[in-house]
């Protein structure tokens, strides 16, 4: 099942905001995910499992949308090298 880690940064304190925003897009999706605000260089990770790779693309694209996100990194896992 492809799935993806996104890094976020966001404009400062509006973390809940944003993951609060995230939780409404991937309600009613065919997606497994996660979310949490994290310290660090990054505001907050999320991961997302779909059942293809269209559905992972699109589902970054909502993301990607959400106001007060200032950057996003993705990372997409090699699933030939899942234990």
């Amino acid at each position: 099942m492809p799935t993806a880690y996104i890094l976020l940064n966001s404009q400062p304190n509006s973390e809940v905001e944003i993951i609060s925003k995230i939780n409404e897009i991937m309600t009613g999706q065919s997606v497994k995910y996660e979310i949490q605000g994290v310290y660090g260089v990054y505001d907050i990770i999320a991961k997302i499992e779909c059942g293809n790779m269209e559905d992972v693309r699109n589902m970054l694209g909502k993301i990607r949308r959400v106001n007060k996100i200032v950057s996003t990194i993705t990372m997409l896992v090699n699933e030939e090298q899942e234990i």
